[in-house]
């Protein structure tokens, strides 16, 4: 997810990493072993991502379009660096902004 939110986010894809369940330290830690730079959120508890949202087991993966209405969820495991996931997301942001043109 880390590799496909830096290819995509200066298209507009935001990723939201939500940890739950875990205590904060061992987030951080992971945040900062793992090299992630996405915004990670923290229900410890779990009750926001279980009671609302319905995710009971990591990981669990929503994709929200830009007027957020849930387009997908998925449960497990996914290859999100694969070339699959890549053209999914590339097609989901519509197409990419044109180069600037060179200076003079």
């Amino acid at each position: 997810m880390q590799a496909l939110y830096r290819q995509f986010r200066d298209r507009g894809l935001e990723v939201a990493l939500v940890s739950f369940r875990e205590s904060p330290d061992l987030v951080k830690r992971t945040v900062r072993e793992r090299g992630y730079t996405a915004t990670v959120l923290i229900d410890q508890s779990g009750e926001v991502a279980g009671q609302r949202y319905g995710v009971f087991g990591p990981p669990t993966m929503y994709l929200i379009d830009r007027q957020g209405r849930l387009l997908a969820r998925g449960v497990g495991p996914h290859d999100w660096a694969g070339p699959a996931a890549r053209a999914l997301i590339a097609d989901l942001l519509g197409p990419a902004p044109a180069a600037p043109p060179p200076a003079r």
